[in-house]
């Protein structure tokens, strides 16, 4: 397989998994603002710092206010991690891929693309905001399913799993990192609704019912950060996620280096004392650090298997 196009497969899967957790975000965000009292004022801005997306806003936007900020993430074209931007990458990174992939893959990809540009403007407003993220979570789920259960588990394959896997757990370490810093500053208007909050960072990953299967205990944050970051078995768990990238990795020749960098960053989240993680600098810290970690990771792989067509 040529490296440009190993590189083509990986992105479409980072792209598409982008799009779905973006989804997932503000759809949760959503439903905790109808469920939050008047007196209680939630941050919108919070969502567009959980993407890395603060300077960009900025640049293009005077208020942080709802719209704004839903806009910047549904369907902002100069927003890289908007939802129209990633459907946008996806379509294009698949589209020269066409030989490796299903038919059908190319085919609903495309179809989930021009949904997205028909309806996006509509989805910024609170009357068609669910619909339209529903559509957009279920279709991006079909997709994964589809390559799943009908592309051979080859080469090819294994990029698209690291491709996904890596960008769920950087997605889930960015979720852990604002909402879970927020909540253990301790601000006193929030205290009441802490519960709730927590519930909603779970639901934002769609781990509200499995945390209650596997955890059994109320929730709370320790409980959560524990589960998010070091659960073996809920897919959007870090660990899991990093242990599917490693898996992937496994696979593939030359990947020595790869397989050093990713086992790093999970053995680092695998031993994380949680307890000593409950204070907001000691969270950020080392969230930053897995961070960094994992972008070492993407480096390397994009080293050892992207660049040789340009090398030579």
């Amino acid at each position: 397989m040529l490296s440009r196009v190993a590189e083509r497969l990986y992105w479409m899967a980072r792209y598409i998994e982008r799009a779905e957790n973006t989804a997932r975000m503000v759809m949760a965000f959503s439903h905790l603002a109808l469920d939050m009292p008047r007196s209680v004022q939630l941050s919108w801005k919070s969502m567009v710092s959980t993407t890395g997306g603060d300077a960009a806003f900025d640049h293009h936007y005077q208020r942080d206010d709802e719209r704004n900020c839903v806009k910047f993430l549904l369907a902002d074209l100069d927003n890289p991690g908007s939802i129209m931007s990633s459907l946008s990458g996806a379509r294009e990174n698949v589209r020269t891929t066409r030989d490796l992939v299903p038919s059908e893959a190319w085919e609903s990809v495309n179809e989930l693309y021009l949904f997205g540009k028909a309806n996006a403007e509509a989805g910024v407003g609170k009357r068609g905001r669910y619909a339209f993220l529903s559509e957009i979570i279920s279709r991006c789920q079909q997709i994964t399913g589809l390559l799943a259960g009908t592309m051979s588990h080859d080469h090819a394959y294994d990029f698209i799993r690291a491709g996904r896997n890596l960008e769920r757990a950087d997605m889930s370490s960015r979720l852990l990192d604002v909402a879970g810093i927020g909540l253990l500053s301790k601000d006193e208007d929030m205290q009441p609704f802490e519960n709730l909050l927590w519930i909603n960072i779970l639901k934002s990953v769609s781990g509200f019912q499995m945390y209650r299967q596997h955890v059994r205990r109320r929730v709370n944050g320790a409980l959560v950060i524990q589960f998010l970051l070091q659960d073996k078995q809920f897919p959007r768990a870090i660990a899991h996620a990093l242990g599917e990238v490693e898996s992937s990795l496994a696979n593939l020749p030359r990947n020595e280096l790869p397989l050093r960098f990713i086992a790093q960053v999970k053995r680092h989240v695998l031993d994380a004392k949680v307890e000593t993680l409950l204070k907001p600098e000691e969270l950020h810290q080392f969230l930053d650090q897995i961070q960094m970690e994992m972008a070492e990771t993407h480096a390397s792989i994009a080293d050892n298997w992207f660049r040789l067509d340009r090398a030579a």
